[in-house]
């Protein structure tokens, strides 16, 4: 496999942005932002989403020593407890669950939003507090393990973060070619401190499998972006038979369906042309078999028998379906910063900004891909497959943080209930990135002996997801007959330290402003 391999994993990922740009250095954690942790931090009051999948109980008392859950009181904590603590959350009325695991995120790059810090804060403000780079940052030299670290010890303020490389990427010592090749470089990542390797297709099978095989002795995940440059020799099938452990996107799904032979494309379709990649992927639909033909039911049972993730990231593409309400969305004009928002508008050259002649043609081709792409998940998810959420922010008009909350809505329109959707965010994203370990989880759900990450809402998410937007929910006061913004997170707890959700944003929309009155 040659060098313009990874150009094309550059294009799917990073918009034809210079491997060299620079982002800035995420500052140290300041003075007042977020307290804790405390040798006794008291929740009182709240209703419980435990993130197994069991449903709401509450009021419950949730008792945290240091960066772990000590105890759980339903009906209502002794009073020596409160007596005792530190510092006490009054929730009642309030929904508590455990903090949001987010699978695809990156960190954007220096021409659009070069401060780590403004992505980080704003997932934080929509509950995530663990998130699994893919990569969070591209090229030699990046602060991925810096990043990481610095987040564990908590001197930034930052979700728990998980980094993954992507595949040749890094070392500064060009693509690997051979399977024998492709060992070293997945030991070389192990041993920088990678937890896993994201790829993207155009390798062969044999590097395929001699580095599926590496990553796996090593207890390191594997997650892929089969794009369509590689899908002729290896789509989802193929990867998962070689030892793939997740497939995000949806790319390869369909070319493992397919009704007979390669995907069509026609005579001018040049991969390399946004508007013509992404215009004509949703065509792969109709050319696919439909659900519940023996060959699509083999599909999902391969998936199941295989123990595959999921990861869809069904929102990242969702302006492909009706563009001009992506545009407006309520968040743009307080939280996406101008240099964003210059990126999103449409481009000859940046990743995903491709609406430079989008059709209503294309938009209905698109919400029906997105009918049988909802079907193939709904069916997996039925069966017993782990389904996660994951955001891939940055792109195509959906701005960190509020593109995760948009992931958990479109979960749900696929077909999983509120409660599956809970837990595709909490206890089933968390078991994807501590299986490959051999390890069970040490957050995803609200028990005693899990770290303290925890999101408090003032209203119920099962009602309504909306509800989770930093923006809150436009809801009718039917006693007063006002409008009210309800909803929103109030506080994020990750390891134990208590962040103000809303002064997160309000930090947020201060580097946005900043920016604006520098132009």
């Amino acid at each position: 496999m040659k060098a313009w391999t990874l150009a094309l994993a550059a294009l799917a990922g990073l918009g034809g942005q210079p491997l060299a740009a620079q982002m800035e250095r995420v500052p140290d954690r300041p003075a007042g932002e977020g307290e804790g942790p405390f040798d006794r931090l008291l929740i009182r009051g709240a209703t419980v989403i435990e993130g197994s999948g069991a449903p709401p109980a509450g009021p419950v008392d949730i008792v945290v020593e240091g960066n772990r859950i000590a105890a759980l009181y339903p009906g209502g904590a002794p009073a020596a407890e409160a007596q005792t603590a530190q510092r006490v959350v009054d929730a009642q009325g309030m929904y508590v669950l455990p903090g949001f695991v987010d699978v695809h995120g990156h960190n954007g790059d220096a021409s659009k939003a070069p401060q780590p810090s403004y992505g980080y804060k704003l997932w934080l403000a929509h509950g995530v507090t663990t998130v699994r780079g893919v990569s969070f940052y591209f090229g030699p030299d990046t602060p991925d393990i810096s990043d990481t670290r610095r987040s564990a010890a908590n001197t930034i303020t930052a979700p728990r973060l998980i980094p993954y490389a992507v595949f040749g990427d890094k070392w500064g010592r060009g693509t690997p070619e051979t399977p024998a090749a492709a060992r070293e470089w997945v030991r070389w990542a192990k041993a920088q401190g990678y937890w896993g390797v994201k790829f993207f297709n155009g390798y062969s099978p044999a590097v395929f499998e001699a580095a599926f095989d590496e990553a796996e002795k090593l207890q390191m995940g594997t997650v892929a972006h089969l794009a369509q440059t590689g899908v002729a020799e290896v789509n989802a099938r193929t990867a998962v038979e070689l030892g793939l452990d997740d497939v995000t996107h949806f790319y390869g799904h369909f070319e493992s369906l397919l009704k007979a032979g390669l995907p069509h494309y026609p005579g001018d379709y040049n991969y390399f042309d946004e508007q013509s990649r992404f215009a004509w992927v949703a065509r792969l639909a109709p050319q696919a078999v439909e659900p519940g033909n023996e060959k699509w039911e083999d599909y999902v049972d391969l998936l199941i028998d295989e123990d595959v993730t999921l990861s869809p990231t069904f929102n990242i593409y969702a302006a492909s379906r009706d563009v001009m309400r992506a545009r407006g969305f309520d968040w743009h004009a307080k939280y996406t910063l101008p240099s964003l928002s210059d990126f999103y508008a449409p481009s000859a050259t940046n990743h995903g900004s491709y609406y430079k002649d989008w059709t209503s043609e294309d938009e209905v081709a698109w919400r029906n891909f997105y009918a049988k792409w909802f079907e193939l998940t709904k069916d997996f998810h039925d069966r017993g497959g782990r389904v996660t959420a994951g955001s891939d922010p940055g792109y195509i008009y959906q701005t960190w943080g509020f593109a995760y909350i948009g992931e958990l809505e479109m979960l749900r329109e696929a077909g999983l209930s509120p409660l599956a959707v809970i837990r595709a965010a909490t206890l089933d994203g968390a078991r994807s990135l501590y299986e490959p370990l051999g390890q069970e989880p040490p957050m995803g759900r609200i028990a005693v002996g899990q770290l303290a990450d925890l999101v408090i809402v003032p209203e119920n998410p099962l009602a309504n997801l909306k509800v989770l937007y930093g923006t809150g929910h436009t809801r009718l006061n039917r006693e007063t007959g006002a409008i009210e913004q309800v909803g929103g997170v109030r506080w994020t707890i990750k390891d134990g330290i208590v962040f103000d959700a809303h002064a997160l944003l309000a930090d947020v929309a201060r580097m946005v402003e900043e920016q604006r009155q520098a132009r």
